[in-house]
Order: structure tokens, then C-alpha cells, then sequence
């Protein structure tokens, strides 16, 4: 029976800040978000035409890596730092971060791809769900925000704590590397809910670290992962911008 405003709150039932964090974790992490998330296969579709990718065993090595070497980790860490820096209002040091966020992308397609999300991003949540002192904060940085960027920014301003915030973000990055995927190979909904689980601790060790990691300890040695990002510029057919 649904709860009517005449009830009492059972004690398990979320604070109203809980549930408003929540709330907009889900919808601007959502794939119904629209910041064009589909568009994008972060390279997976050369490593696909390539043959590194055939079926989910191969998928699932190959995010894995992703997430926990590559651009997973970078973005991850990103986001920590640029959420804190927000909420700490220090400006100087978050443009030095979408500094640094921009200068990390390797390959033209893909600044190409979390810079088009990154702004999608801002403009959609300052539209619907904007907050004092947001435009102040973008303002401050000199380069268009990165998509992980955007977000710490964004949920850092409506007080959405960091931690949620991090996990919602790699589960929505990695649930769009799948849908991308079981499209190329292709991949059935099973096949891709079974990645999904399979990457499940992997995304919780990866926002372990990025929460402790310095901005010195950003690196990638995803160096096939990068390649596909570069070569899928002169691939003769695409499904992807990326």
C-alpha cells in the first residue's frame, strides 16, 4: 500500500536531502539524459572491426582494463577533484584541474566526445536543475569542461555527495561502453547484463582509488584502447562518433 502524507516515516526511509541526491543522480545519469552518450563508443568500435573484441569474455577483459588503467580511473579521479575544488570555491584550483582533465584526452574524437557531453551536461542541468553560483563557477575556467568534470562540478553545487556521485558516474560510463558494444559485436540484453555484474567490483575498487588519489597519480596503460580511439577517424564505416 503506498505511504499517504498522514503516515509516519519508517526509520529506513530516506532524509529529504538523501532522497533529492538521489533523485538527481538517477536522472542526470540516466541514459535518457540527453547528453548524446549514445553517439559515442570511446574507440570500441575500431577494437571491435579490429578483432580485440568478438564476444563478452573479451568485452568484459577489455573494460576492465578501461576502467581500472585507463580513461575510468582518469575520469574517475577527475571528478573527485573537481567536485571537492567546487565545493571547497576554490576557482583557481578547479581551472587548473579542467586544465589538466582537457589535456588528458588522447585523441581528438574523444575530446570530441567528452567535451560535446561535458557541455551538454551544464547547459541542460543550468536549464532544469540550475544552482546559486553554478555560471560563477563554469565561468572560472578558462576550457570547456570534460564530461567528469561537468558532473563533480554540477552535483557538487547541489550538495550531492562525492562518493554517490562517483559510483553513479563509472556505472553510467561503463553501462554506455556495453550498450555501445552490443551493438558492434553484437551482444544480447543477457550477455550485457552479465558484463554489466562481471565489472561490478571493478567499478567499486576503481572510485576507491580515484578517492584517494592525487592529481600526480593520473596515468593510462590502456595504449590499445587509446589506438582504437586514434584509428577510428579513418575507419570506411562507422556507427559512432567515437
Amino acid at each position: 500500500m503506498l505511504m499517504t502524507t498522514n503516515e509516519p516515516v519508517g526509520a529506513g526511509a530516506l532524509a529529504e536531502g538523501e532522497a533529492a541526491a538521489l533523485y538527481r543522480l538517477m536522472t542526470w545519469l540516466s541514459p535518457a539524459f540527453p547528453v548524446g552518450g549514445f553517439s559515442y563508443s570511446s574507440g570500441l568500435e575500431w577494437a571491435v572491426e579490429a578483432g580485440d573484441i568478438t564476444d563478452a569474455a573479451s568485452l568484459a577483459d577489455w573494460l576492465d582494463a578501461m576502467l581500472g588503467d585507463g580513461s575510468g580511473f582518469c575520469d574517475a579521479t577527475f571528478l573527485v577533484h573537481a567536485h571537492r575544488a567546487t565545493e571547497a570555491g576554490e576557482t583557481a584550483a578547479l581551472n587548473e584541474i579542467a586544465g589538466l582533465a582537457s589535456a588528458f584526452v588522447p585523441s581528438r574524437e574523444r575530446q570530441l566526445e567528452t567535451t560535446s557531453q561535458g557541455r551538454a551536461f551544464i547547459d541542460i542541468a543550468r536549464s532544469a536543475w540550475n544552482a546559486d553560483g553554478l555560471d560563477a563557477m563554469i565561468a572560472a575556467c578558462s576550457t570547456p569542461l570534460v564530461y567528469p568534470v561537468a558532473v563533480g562540478v554540477v552535483a557538487a553545487m547541489h550538495t550531492v555527495p562525492l562518493a554517490p556521485t562517483l559510483h553513479a558516474f563509472l556505472h553510467a560510463l561503463v553501462s554506455n561502453w556495453i550498450s555501445a558494444a552490443s551493438r558492434l559485436i553484437p551482444l544480447g540484453q543477457t550477455d550485457s547484463q552479465r558484463v554489466l555484474a562481471r565489472l561490478e567490483a571493478a567499478v567499486a575498487a576503481t572510485a576507491d582509488r580515484a578517492l584517494d588519489a592525487a592529481l600526480d597519480d593520473l596515468g593510462s596503460a590502456t595504449f590499445r584502447a587509446d589506438l582504437a580511439s586514434l584509428r577510428h577517424e579513418t575507419q570506411y564505416t562507422r556507427l559512432f562518433r567515437s
